[in-house]
């Protein structure tokens, strides 16, 4: 007797991400195999990859060293007196300083707030900083004054920095009670 194989709905949706990896890979081997009209696009999507896993392996390991020594170095007992929930509003100045100070893409930012996190940030700081460091890092605006002026780039920041407040507090207003990181 043979049991018919299913893949279930949440395995799918674990697999889903890996799938798309694969993708690019397989579509950079076909467009290098065959000539076909997807060629030139399944040789651009294959370069992307190579050139974004080469930047990842360069700049991963340094960044989970530092993540490491601060998570040795620093006690949560810092961390929740300058950013933890009592702090209120004194603690804005301090997330959006360590984000404005740090360098690197986007994806660098999460394993900082996800330790952040651990180590009692309050989850309205944790926004705070991720969206500071989107928007608000010195290479970036050093960057957007020289090519769009230093007027834009202070009407912006003016601008930028409220929005991600208020979304923040918002936001955090509508994570459950007792939410906390599994891990």
């Amino acid at each position: 007797m043979s049991k018919e194989s299913t893949v279930s709905p949440s395995t799918f949706r674990r697999l889903m991400p890996w799938l798309f990896f694969l993708f690019v890979p397989v579509l950079w081997g076909v467009s290098i195999r065959f000539d076909l009209p997807i060629s030139a696009l399944g040789q651009r999507a294959g370069e992307n990859l190579w050139k974004f896993l080469l930047e990842m392996a360069a700049f991963l390991p340094l960044m989970f060293v530092l993540i490491g020594l601060f998570d040795v170095w620093v006690p949560r007992e810092v961390v929740e007196q300058h950013v933890g929930r009592e702090t209120g509003l004194a603690a804005i100045p301090w997330m959006v300083l360590l984000a404005t100070f740090q360098a690197g893409p986007l994806y660098a930012a999460f394993p900082v707030a996800v330790l952040l996190r651990k180590k009692g940030c309050a989850p309205r700081n944790v926004f705070i900083y991720l969206g500071a460091f989107s928007a608000m890092k010195l290479p970036m605006l050093t960057f957007e004054v020289a090519c769009l002026g230093w007027r834009f780039s202070v009407a912006r920041t003016l601008i930028s920095l409220p929005v991600f407040i208020g979304l923040s507090y918002l936001m955090e207003r509508l994570l459950p009670d007792g939410y906390q990181i599994s891990g």
